[in-house]
């Protein structure tokens, strides 16, 4: 039987077993990679399922939940009809709440939901965000609830979904006014503190992963505000997990704006601030963001120890403290990172490798990702002297780019093409060299 609005899915609760929450969020995020979807599921959103207060998954987790309980449908997992909450459901995505719905504007949020989880063109996808997710301020309620809160949620989760399959370009200045909408609410106060709490850390990841979009399209300056935006909401709301991931994102655009000893500062201040929060993986990641500021600086052996300390964290596996947002961060991530290391030292064989094994490792779903990691391939083999195969990586690249949007690898594959320029007598470093030019 279905949950009621205020009952815990008892359902769900048995299917789960024996796996604590944080190991059934793993076996969702791998049973999404089988059948091509995306979901940050974590323990946390497990949890929500189990408590009732998410009565019916949307589009994608339904699509995985069916596949890893093959000849069951929603009800028999626990859930309510689609039907039952979509008046909700729609309210959400809006970063809303109207006083009056018509049963015309119910029907077109649940198609633009759908248009939405389906993905398509960045164009496509970044006009259905401006759909779903404008908010208008003049509409705000007088005091933010459980809904406004979840809504502020949910548009993190489908900007960081969207960026994964097609980069950043297309998104951020869509992305921007949720931002605006989500700061609205957390001024205009909540119904109580658990909900203002919610607020300030949704904002908060909001503001992060606004600033990535610009960060990731070549917009340093904006990343840096909305970077600043997010530590102060920390801050405020004293969020040590909040503040470990604006650390995190700002080490890493002061080593892409070349601001090497600001790096390694922001990352060991992340450091600082997720000690307590027992997730090693958090831990590794800031001491990956640390060792790209020492490789900034030349400093070899400071490079090595914080490597060092990035690979132990990672081995200590997930915990239930994970953040969601880190659901990009695995093994390919972490090569990717050391890649960048060796590379900023001029050991670009070495780097390569690393790179290499990112390429190979990254589900293919993820293009923004394998496009990334296979720039940073050919970058690396261009200057470790192997031209015909830097080529060979930088024409995956061009490919890929008719799905990606992002300045940044376009502009890591031009210093590759730069790089290559010398060889261009080579057939096939002329030929990726044509298509670089005309791209």
């Amino acid at each position: 039987m279905a949950a009621s609005p205020h009952s815990p899915n008892s359902t769900f609760r048995r299917l789960r077993g024996q796996h604590s929450p944080a190991e059934f969020a793993a076996l969702v995020r791998r049973a999404a990679k089988e059948i091509g979807e995306t979901v940050s599921c974590d323990a946390r959103y497990i949890g929500r399922v189990e408590s009732g207060e998410i009565r019916c998954p949307n589009y994608a987790y339904e699509r995985v939940f069916l596949h890893m309980f093959p000849g069951r449908a929603l009800a028999d997992l626990g859930f309510s009809p689609r039907e039952s909450v979509r008046g909700r459901s729609a309210q959400r995505l809006s970063l809303s709440v109207p006083t009056h719905r018509s049963p015309s504007s119910a029907k077109e949020s649940d198609v633009l939901r759908r248009a939405f989880m389906a993905g398509g063109s960045a164009t496509v996808a970044a006009a259905t965000l401006s759909l779903t997710l404008l908010g208008d301020t003049r509409r705000l309620p007088s005091r933010a609830g459980e809904s406004e809160a979840a809504a502020v949620e949910d548009a993190v989760r489908q900007i960081r979904l969207l960026d994964d399959r097609h980069g950043a370009d297309a998104l951020y200045r869509r992305a921007a006014e949720p931002l605006r909408t989500a700061y609205a609410l957390l001024d205009a106060g909540a119904t109580r503190q658990s909900t203002e709490d919610r607020l300030h850390s949704g904002a908060g990841e909001l503001a992060v992963s606004v600033g990535w979009l610009a960060h990731d399209s070549g917009r340093f300056d904006d990343a840096r505000s909305h970077y600043a935006e997010a530590l102060a909401t920390a801050r405020v709301a004293r969020d040590a997990g909040l503040e470990a991931h604006a650390f995190s994102n700002m080490a890493f655009l002061a080593r892409d704006c070349g601001r090497s000893r600001e790096a390694v500062r922001a990352a060991q201040a992340g450091r600082r601030a997720a000690r307590s929060l027992g997730s090693p993986r958090l831990l590794s990641l800031l001491a990956l963001r640390e060792a790209g500021g020492w490789a900034g600086l030349g400093d070899r052996r400071a490079c090595e120890e914080a490597l060092t300390r990035a690979h132990t964290e990672f081995s200590r596996g997930e915990a239930d403290a994970d953040p969601e947002w880190m659901s990009f961060f695995g093994q390919a991530e972490l090569e990717s990172l050391e890649a960048r290391c060796w590379s900023a030292l001029g050991e670009h064989g070495r780097a390569a490798r690393h790179a290499r094994r990112a390429a190979d490792l990254q589900d293919p779903h993820f293009a923004r990702n394998v496009a990334l990691y296979t720039a940073e391939l050919a970058g690396d083999l261009a200057r470790a002297g192997a031209p015909d195969e830097a080529a060979w990586a930088g024409g995956r690249v061009l490919d890929l780019l008719a799905e990606v949007q992002s300045t940044r690898v376009r502009s890591m594959l031009s210093d590759t093409a730069a790089a290559l320029v010398p060889h261009q007598r080579s057939p096939r470093v002329g030929t990726f060299l044509t298509r670089h030019a005309t791209a």
